[in-house]
């Protein structure tokens, strides 16, 4: 199941000539492509669906929603890993 996931924005770079960004999903943090969205920057929220950002979200809908994806264990499925599990690796 591939679902369109809710993620705050904490990085915005070029890569290849394509708008990337790296994103923080509850403690997950993976790279998208942001070039659907120019408008976004650091510090909002997107949906996320198969790496790349499609719209910009509210923060209070975009916690609401990582909740209820923890709630029902989606999140874990959808970003194969725990929260922090990216970090651990780098470290």
């Amino acid at each position: 199941m591939c679902l369109g996931i809710p993620g705050k924005i904490i990085e915005v770079y070029e890569q290849n000539n394509l708008r990337m960004g790296k994103v923080d999903f509850g403690g997950v943090i993976k790279e998208a492509c942001l070039a659907y969205v120019p408008e976004a920057q650091v510090g909002d929220y997107t949906i996320i669906h198969v790496g790349f950002a499609l719209n910009v979200i509210d923060e209070v809908e975009a916690q609401k929603t990582l909740e209820l994806l923890v709630e029902v264990g989606i999140l874990d499925e959808e970003l194969g890993g725990s929260p922090g599990a990216d970090e651990d690796a780098a470290r």
